[in-house]
């Protein structure tokens, strides 16, 4: 924003170039916004200045918070770090059974080996290229790409329900038959909801243009996260290489069975789904705690408020005094997600014993255990934005989230959540597109381990974990500001009318309630 004038850029006298405030607004995502321009609030706001630091916001008291956390995390990646030390050494020295790019060499036959790895190296550089692409997209058609990922959702769950009625596999039909009338029925209330929700998106991705530590921290999360993603994946194929039966790295161990790389393969996923999912929620309580935060509560950089180096101050804080609190919330996510992962073992074990009964007992707890990972991880966002600004051990933090969620109302956060959706499904279509190109590489080089297609599907899981991951972490960052402008408005909703006016403005009339603000306790 340096040099700006307005003299060469009249679209900027209005309110923050989105219009009209009250009215829809355009169809084109209009031009970058002018944050800095000090407009005064509505009447109808409180007009109390309160202090930035109101509530020990961004001075958070010096302890480490939910310590046996922390300790239990970092004992399991030191856990990992070690069995990764002992298979990809071992690996490495038996010449990673073979292996190369392209279907030239494809190594020995017994289990996965070079040519595996370097088919994941692939998928993890085409997941960092796709997960950007899609942002960029996002900026580009905002309502565009929200209408279409509402729309796509429900024809997923409509395509679902024929494909089990035709297969007849009714348990799961009947099920997927209540999904999908919900989410018709919900489409109208979702829809009118979308020229809010995309303005909201189109503010954060112009703050984050004027704020380059937001996509700093967003590309080494993406970085750190695609690291994680080659050593996880050097760490499994090398448990496979050294305890499959058969293997020439076994040898003639009695250790070596199929259920010791079973359970060694679990842990190693659990572990990395662990970590994953700490590295993106340090980093989206950076982001929170550092740009975002800063600019709704400080403003723009360029009135000089803002304290010196934010994103660096809440990046120490989030991973060192916070960061057993982060792993505190990202725990519960990670075992809710292996028990889906179990009970979908399970209903696929039953469906090939031909036993209904368990497969639509084992679908119910599917459904049931993922509503509850979606809501905790939902919940968990505002948490982790309470514990970078206030610095809260994670209880404290997850008791004021539901605090302001109640009291704001779940219907106004559905906006939050269309952000969400957008981003997620775009996080989904990565994955699909690194596990549809990890199919095509198998199905092209023809790998000696995969004659008879028996590592196909863990191959193709691998990839989309690994696209999954890059983006989820990628768009991280974007639903960082969104979710802290709520934050922000649910706390000091006149600040809002300040920075972003037009946005105020459209919220102030689609629910008055919310930019009443919500006293803290």
């Amino acid at each position: 924003m340096s040099g700006w004038n307005p003299s060469r850029n009249p679209s900027y006298t209005q309110q923050q170039g989105y219009e009209p405030v009250y009215g829809q607004p355009a169809l084109h995502p209009g031009p970058t916004p002018n944050y800095a321009e000090p407009l005064p609030p509505p009447s109808y706001v409180d007009g109390d200045n309160k202090s930035p630091y109101e509530g020990d916001r961004f001075r958070p008291k010096k302890r480490i918070n939910d310590p046996i956390f922390l300790i239990f995390f970092v004992l399991q990646l030191a856990g990992f770090a070690v069995l990764s030390g002992i298979v990809i050494s071992e690996w490495v020295s038996s010449g990673g059974l073979g292996g190369g790019i392209g279907g030239g060499n494809t190594g020995n036959g017994v289990t996965l080996n070079y040519h595996t790895v370097i088919l994941l190296l692939l998928v993890t550089a085409a997941g960092l290229v796709l997960s950007t692409i899609y942002l960029m997209l996002a900026r580009a058609f905002t309502r565009l790409i929200m209408h279409f990922t509402l729309v796509l959702s429900i024809a997923l769950n409509i395509g679902i329900c024929v494909y089990y009625w035709i297969t007849k596999y009714y348990s799961g039909a009947i099920i997927f038959t209540i999904i999908a009338l919900f989410s018709v029925l919900s489409y109208f209330g979702y829809r009118s909801r979308i020229p809010l929700a995309s303005l909201l998106l189109q503010v954060v991705m112009d703050v984050a243009k004027h704020h380059k530590s937001v996509y700093v921290v967003a590309f080494l999360a993406l970085l750190l996260q695609a690291a994680l993603s080659v050593w996880y994946t050097f760490t499994v194929i090398g448990t496979y290489a050294k305890w499959t039966p058969g293997s020439p790295s076994c040898g003639s161990e009695s250790s070596c069975s199929s259920g010791k790389v079973a359970g060694l393969i679990f842990y190693e996923t659990f572990s990395y789904l662990w970590t994953s999912q700490v590295v993106g929620n340090v980093a989206l309580a950076t982001l929170a705690g550092g740009p975002f935060g800063s600019w709704y509560y400080f403003g723009p950089q360029e009135q000089g408020l803002l304290p010196a180096h934010p994103t660096l101050s809440a990046f120490v804080r989030a991973s060192t005094l916070s960061l057993g609190s982060i792993a505190f919330g990202s725990l519960i996510v990670t075992l809710l997600e292996l028990l889906r992962m179990v009970l979908n073992a399970v209903r696929n074990n039953a469906n090939q014993d031909g036993h209904p009964v368990e497969v639509c007992l084992a679908l119910c707890a599917e459904c049931f255990i993922g509503c509850i990972e979606s809501a905790i991880q939902y919940f968990n966002r505002y948490a982790y934005i309470e514990i970078a600004l206030y610095g809260k051990p994670y209880i404290p933090a997850a008791k004021d989230t539901w605090h302001l969620l109640v009291d704001r109302g779940i219907d106004a956060l559905v906006n939050d959540s269309l952000v969400g959706m957008t981003l997620t499904w775009g996080a989904y279509a990565v994955g699909l597109m690194c596990s549809l190109f990890a199919y095509l590489y198998l199905r092209f080089t023809h790998p000696s381990y995969n004659t008879s297609g028996q590592y196909t599907a863990p191959v193709l899981l691998f990839a989309f974990l690994i696209g999954l991951q890059c983006s989820l972490t990628l768009s991280s960052a974007i639903e960082a500001g969104v979710s802290t402008i709520f934050v922000g408005l649910g706390e000091d909703p006149q600040v809002l009318a300040i920075r972003a006016p037009a946005l105020f403005g459209m919220i102030a009339s689609t629910y008055p309630r919310v930019t009443q603000g919500v006293p803290r306790v």
